[in-house]
């Protein structure tokens, strides 16, 4: 009974373009799930945040408190940062002169949509390159797939009697590149639907807790002023 070639066999007997491919997807699928693991834990990690932050500022504490905590910290949360820059601008401005409510809460919510502009950054960083493996590593697995089939084809040209154990070495490094390519494309593709899906909904949050920071903000600012 013939021996049956092993799958290391088959990729160390493969033609040097093959084996780059391969090296390339793996690097690709490596890097890729390191930075799968990394997004799971910031992404939980930065939830956790959120609610226990937005269960703070929903307890009843002054907003001028709790101001007082976070303003100079350099280990802020997203969320916080977005409180701190929105609440600075109100207290510049409200403290100036002849101050308009109008003008008050355009600075507020400028503040605050430069923090949440920020805050999108960091939460969708290597999203792109999970996208991007998912997108080419089927195409660069292809690519050794044809390669091996076409030398697979240009050696029967040099037999006398083609055989499918002449053959089949050649066609088996070219499947092994289209798995590999497969390997590293969909865990990344998974992991980028997942990832931009709670990516979304932290934004979301974000935006709502944004609108009620402005709407209580709105509300002292008008109180500020009809006293004054």
């Amino acid at each position: 009974m013939p021996e049956q070639l092993s799958v290391f066999d088959i990729v160390a007997n493969a033609s040097l373009l093959v084996q780059a491919v391969l090296v390339v997807l793996a690097l690709a699928s490596i890097v890729s799930w390191m930075m799968i693991f990394q997004r799971w834990f910031f992404l939980r990690r930065v939830v956790n945040e959120v609610d226990e932050f937005e269960d703070h500022f929903w307890s009843g504490i002054d907003l001028r408190q709790l101001y007082s905590e976070l303003d100079g910290h350099d280990d802020l949360t997203g969320i916080e940062t977005m409180f701190v820059s929105g609440f600075k601008e109100y207290v510049r401005l409200s403290e100036q002169s002849g101050a308009e409510i109008d003008s008050i809460m355009q600075g507020v919510q400028r503040g605050m949509r430069v923090a949440l502009t920020r805050e999108e950054e960091r939460l969708g960083t290597h999203l792109v390159f999970l996208a991007t493996v998912g997108s080419t590593s089927p195409y660069i697995g292809l690519f050794g797939t044809v390669w091996g089939i076409m030398n697979s084809f240009r050696s029967l040209a040099n037999m006398s009697q083609a055989t499918l154990a002449s053959v089949a070495p050649g066609i088996s490094e070219a499947l092994i590149a289209t798995a590999m390519g497969l390997f590293a494309a969909i865990p990344a593709v998974i992991s980028y639907n997942r990832f931009s899906a709670r990516v979304d909904v932290l934004m979301k949050r974000y935006e709502a807790f944004s609108d009620e920071v402005t709407s209580i903000l709105h509300r002292a600012a008008q109180a500020r002023i009809s006293k004054a």
